[in-house]
């Protein structure tokens, strides 16, 4: 059996998988708010599981943020008690056993490439498109890791071709740089610009799920918004194609269940892309919501 962990803001989740990939045991509980109570918590959940089977395994765990390559602690976690804590040590000291650590977007990447989406592939890009923007890169198998600890994080390049007269006023993102990827690609980002654009509060359009539902109502300024989201998800995506140029790219978060996002977007995104032809296929995450804890268990 493998153990997953997956931590939110909101929910910690545990999976156990066979060694097929048979979810055999789901299991949710509220994160604490702050760091001891996560170790207490993390340590009793996996005891719990442990009984309830009989067996002990080593432990996968994905996290909102990444581990610094120079101090081996965390950082750029959303949940900020994580940062600047040595979590997988700490867990080790408590469990007397091996605890691997990912980031949650590499930890999609990696289940979709195991068994997903992208199974079978010899390269795919992971990508999250809901609150943010993130994203993995696997290859053969193995998520690539860099010096940096950031390999995918593609959320915080600056948007390909950006023009003011078609794609807007300049977007300031939290990052502190402008006009970044996740400002216009992300469910966020999306509702902002609509909101920005046409007058609209946060109350009226909170989300893009209300964009989308102006869409389906033939709201031509909706539409309109549509359509140029396509069209920047479309030069983002070619940016990482020109580079790494994975056999599949895989989309998650919310924004990947817009199903009328797919039959245009190949075509879109050909038309950035340094080649004849766009060979690379894009495809929504066969596991969903379950694709982070999934691919922590396969750490």
């Amino acid at each position: 059996m493998r153990f997953g962990i997956d931590v939110g803001g909101t929910k910690t989740e545990i999976v156990v998988l066979s060694n097929s990939g048979e979810m055999i045991h789901r299991e949710r509980q509220s994160t604490p708010d702050n760091y001891p109570d996560f170790l207490d918590s993390i340590q009793a959940l996996i005891h719990v599981t442990e009984g309830r089977y009989g067996q002990t395994s080593n432990i996968g765990l994905c996290l909102p943020g990444a581990v610094s390559p120079d101090t081996g602690r965390m950082k750029n976690a959303n949940t900020l008690y994580l940062n600047n804590q040595t979590v997988a040590e700490d867990l080790e000291q408590r469990l007397g056993r091996a605890v691997r650590l990912a980031n949650d977007a590499d930890a999609f990447a990696l289940s979709e490439a195991t068994d997903g989406a992208a199974a079978g592939a010899r390269s795919c890009f992971g990508v999250i498109i809901g609150t943010g923007c993130g994203g993995g890169l696997v290859y053969n198998g193995q998520l690539i890791q860099g010096p940096n600890a950031i390999a995918g994080e593609w959320g915080h390049n600056p948007l390909p071709y950006y023009q003011e007269s078609t794609d807007g006023p300049d977007q300031h993102c939290y990052c502190g740089r402008k006009n970044c990827i996740e400002t216009f690609a992300s469910g966020t980002g999306m509702a902002k610009r609509f909101r920005e654009a046409h007058g609209f509060s946060a109350r009226e359009i909170p989300d893009a799920k209300s964009v989308m539902a102006r869409v389906q109502n033939a709201d031509p300024k909706a539409i309109e918004h549509f359509n140029h989201y396509v069209d920047a998800l479309a030069r983002a995506l070619a940016g990482v194609i020109n580079v790494f140029d994975p056999e599949v790219i895989v989309l998650g978060g919310g924004m990947s269940n817009i199903q009328s996002l797919y039959p245009g977007l190949s075509n879109a995104v050909a038309q950035y892309v340094f080649s004849d032809q766009l060979n690379t296929r894009i495809a929504p995450a066969k596991h969903g919501d379950s694709s982070g804890v999934r691919g922590a268990a396969w750490l």
